[in-house]
């Protein structure tokens, strides 16, 4: 049955019935509504917390794609001490530079790419998308399956006061056929089988109480509360408003729009522009870049100064019209402009490869697109045959409950009055124990 059936079940539920507490009221209970489980579910849910994440990796990939299509800026410096040069050694003291201090910013700018930018940035924010729809597809599937747990112990519940009923009433029968006995009117026979039967509700009650645990265990993990806390759940169930709620779904003829949807075509969209991203390999690239900075070879200490050079006497032997001159260790400007073209030739088919990869993967994407929304057509079209099923369902069993209960009642009072064997009695409670059970279990399910 679809999710959204139970969802319309928990919208129609009813705040603060007395008689709708789950749990052993202590100190320490937690009082816990479907509203509020739900609420819980979705702000501290391990689910949850693991779709807003996915969210956040789509937003980082979002970021890194765009940033290929920006301005680069970047600032380097360095340093560095040379304690014996070769060059210098060789061929002279000119090249005898102990200390290089270098600092330089960098501008670059991609101008063509084939388009595998633009193209990068469109599936990226396509894939964001679809991981928001997804994130938006799992908290519903999380807030319906906090309302399935909660149901469940709500018809744990009400199972084991049937059972407890029944076993009540059993011993109702036992105390009975020991009070016909000792008057005469009942066998020794009677009273064992009496016995008998209220001994065979026993494990059934038990079961029916652990069953109680059992759902609210699962309500605990989906709700992220620790395994030991006590839960008092005061939400129950409005079967009137229910039956109302499904007579109203049954007119609307709206398609459903589920996220999934959405978010299969989405990832359709992303592997499309990713065959874009793949054919920009055979397309020539175009960028240019620009950098400004300065050197400084001091040969000791830090540069501070500017950079230039001073005439210094020459070495004896010189010619008399030689001019000797010597760097005083400041700051040299350097500059630098370059446009860069690539053009690609034969890459072994590397990119042939690549596009036909990327012209697979679309294809399994748009299939996949048909495939979820011809199973969401077919979730939908089965959910309300279900419907239509269930509330059938629900009146029968209603009205075979009703029928139940008072056969019950009759054969009671026939066997009270000597016109009943005890056998006609457990026959009745427990086509009357079956009865009930059935009709709360069909009310869960509608």
């Amino acid at each position: 049955m679809m999710p959204f059936l139970l969802l319309v079940l928990s919208l129609q539920l009813t705040v603060g019935q007395p008689n709708a507490a789950i749990g052993v009221a202590s100190v320490d209970s937690l009082s816990l509504s479907l509203q509020d489980a739900v609420a819980r579910a979705l702000l501290t849910g391990d689910e949850a917390r693991a779709a807003a994440a996915l969210v956040d990796v789509t937003d980082a990939q979002l970021t890194i794609a765009r940033a290929a299509g920006l301005p680069q800026l970047r600032v380097n410096a360095n340093q560095s001490h040379v304690f014996e040069s070769a060059r210098a050694s060789a061929v002279g003291a000119i090249f005898n530079q102990p200390n290089t201090y270098t600092t330089a910013a960098t501008l670059s700018q991609s101008l063509f790419q084939g388009g595998r930018i633009v193209a990068g940035a469109r599936a990226a924010r396509e894939l964001r998308g679809a991981a928001t729809m997804d994130r938006t597809e799992i908290l519903a599937q999380l807030s319906v399956d906090v309302q399935r747990a909660y149901v469940q112990a709500l018809f744990a519940r009400t199972l084991a006061e049937i059972q407890d009923t029944a076993l009540a009433l059993a011993g109702q029968r036992l105390a009975q056929a020991q009070q016909f006995e000792r008057a005469g009117r009942a066998s020794r026979y009677d009273v064992l089988r009496a016995g008998v039967e209220r001994a065979n509700l026993q494990p059934a009650v038990i079961e029916a109480r652990s069953g109680i645990e059992l759902a609210l265990i699962e309500l605990r993990r989906l709700v992220n509360i620790p395994v030991k806390q006590p839960l008092r759940l005061t939400t129950g169930i409005d079967t009137v408003s229910v039956l109302d709620w499904v007579a109203r779904l049954r007119a609307d003829t709206a398609l459903l729009q589920r996220p999934a949807i959405r978010s299969a075509e989405m990832i359709a969209n992303a592997r499309r522009q990713a065959v874009s991203v793949a054919r920009a390999d055979l397309l020539p690239t175009i960028s240019i870049s620009g950098s400004m900075g300065a050197q400084a070879f001091p040969l000791s200490g830090f540069p501070t100064g500017r950079g230039r050079l001073e005439p210094v006497p020459c070495p004896d032997g010189s010619e008399a019209t030689r001019i000797c001159t010597r760097q005083n260790g400041g700051w040299f400007g350097d500059r630098s402009f370059g446009v860069a073209v690539g053009l690609p030739i034969f890459d072994g088919f590397r990119a042939r490869g690549a596009i036909n990869l990327a012209s697979a993967q679309a294809h399994v994407a748009d299939l996949q697109l048909a495939q979820t929304r011809e199973r969401i057509a077919s979730e939908a079209a089965a959910s309300r045959a279900e419907l239509d099923r269930a509330q059938a369902l629900f009146a029968a069993r209603g009205q075979n409950a009703g029928e139940a209960s008072e056969a019950f009642r009759l054969a009671a009072l026939r066997q009270s009055r000597g016109l009943a064997t005890q056998l006609e009695v457990a026959d009745a409670q427990l086509a009357l124990t079956v009865a009930r059970t059935k009709h709360g279990l069909c009310t869960i399910s509608t």
